[in-house]
């Protein structure tokens, strides 16, 4: 047993959550209003609206399904709705959350129209809602948990105080037998060897770098140069002037842990340990990825200060930079900017990052969460048909 324990939430499959939330889940866009009418009828719910699922096809069409599945599969989620316009692509989401055990209910939208769907999704919400307010927490062992972890709005505090103390939470989870993913793979440009170096073997290796190549390579097709994105105004702002720069604060993130694995989007990990992640820089895209890969909470470190927050998983926000914890002191669950006065060393840093972790896997509320930040964005790789 390890030294740090939470009380979480237990599926039948044995993964664990820090929530427990019964989801209303659209297969597409057109069915985003019925899932609302259930919402509106149906306290406790959780709607997760999106843009998408309709005339995808090839590699985004498999994404699509990866994430949207994947996201109800999350150990947060105790239960799901499925609704769609069409049987087939409904079934298929609905069977795969399924898969883990927990209830979960589909409907279609055509044949009936959406006062009647809403009606039937409506009962079966109410039930679902209801069984799961019986469920009770229990004391898991940190070692189980997954955790995800990205940088928003960076500037210099990032690399200098907030990043490094996710390194060592980092290094103190992966040692508990605990396991992290991260990603933002193109804003490793510049430090991508670092991260290649520590891959445990070589086949990870080159798995990694085919990764990274890929999607800078596919960048550069469009013809755009990451110097008029990366690194953004905003980092721009807090003193990151080149993408190097950014990638080698973005690195501290990991502290000094070897990566045990490289995952495509939205992919739960196979084991323990640290895996990469391919994912936007993105914040809201990335999260939901992690989310749909079976993290159940994520440390989110930002400079100038990203706001950033997720439906299913909470995001527990950190900053070391003194003005921000000043004027948007709303958002930050835990201030690190007494590390830059030598007031607070870095383990003292991540005993409080780690003692905040423990709170909220355990029901703590997120600042994001408090605030209603349930930005949920879907990856699309390329236009539809």
């Amino acid at each position: 047993m390890g030294k740090y324990k939470f009380m979480g939430y237990r599926r039948k499959n044995g993964a664990v959550g820090a929530r427990n939330h019964v989801a209303i889940i659209p297969v597409d866009d057109l069915s985003n209003a019925a899932v609302e009418g259930v919402v509106s009828l149906i306290s406790g719910t959780l709607p997760l609206a999106h843009p998408y699922g309709r005339l995808q096809f090839g590699a985004d069409l498999e994404l699509f399904f990866d994430t949207v599945i994947g996201t109800g599969c999350n150990a947060n989620i105790a239960s799901a709705v499925v609704i769609g316009i069409e049987p087939k692509w409904t079934d298929k989401i609905a069977e795969g959350i399924a898969k883990t055990g927990k209830s979960v209910e589909a409907f279609s939208i055509e044949k009936s129209g959406d006062l009647k769907t809403i009606e039937r999704a409506s009962r079966a919400a109410k039930r679902l809602v209801q069984e799961a307010s019986e469920m009770r927490r229990e004391e898991i062992d940190l070692s189980e948990v997954i955790v995800s972890t990205k940088c928003g709005e960076s500037d210099t505090t990032s690399g200098l105080a907030s990043n490094p103390t996710v390194g060592r939470v980092v290094e103190r989870l992966v040692a508990e037998g605990a396991t992290m993913l991260f990603g933002e793979t193109s804003e490793l440009t510049g430090g991508e060897q670092i991260v290649a170096d520590r891959m445990r073997t070589p086949e990870l290796k080159k798995k990694f770098m085919k990764v990274f190549n890929d999607y800078n390579e596919f960048i550069e097709s469009q013809g755009a140069d990451l110097l008029g994105s990366q690194p953004t105004q905003g980092n721009i702002a807090g003193g990151l002037t080149t993408i190097e720069e950014k990638a080698l604060g973005n690195i501290q993130k990991i502290g000094r842990a070897k990566v045990d694995g490289v995952l495509n989007p939205a992919e739960a990990p196979k084991g323990k340990g640290l895996y990469f992640m391919d994912t936007s820089s993105a914040a809201a895209e990335a999260v939901t990825l992690f989310a749909a890969g079976g993290s159940v909470t994520h440390l989110f470190t930002t400079g100038q200060g990203n706001i950033v927050g997720n439906p299913v998983i909470p995001v527990i926000k950190m900053s070391a930079n003194p003005n921000t914890v000043s004027t948007m002191s709303e958002h930050i669950d835990v201030p690190l900017e007494k590390i830059l006065t030598l007031e607070q060393t870095l383990d003292q840093a991540a005993d409080a990052t780690m003692g905040m972790l423990i709170k909220t896997l355990s029901g703590r509320l997120t600042s994001a969460e408090v605030l209603r930040h349930k930005e949920f964005v879907l990856t699309k790789l390329y236009r539809s048909a």
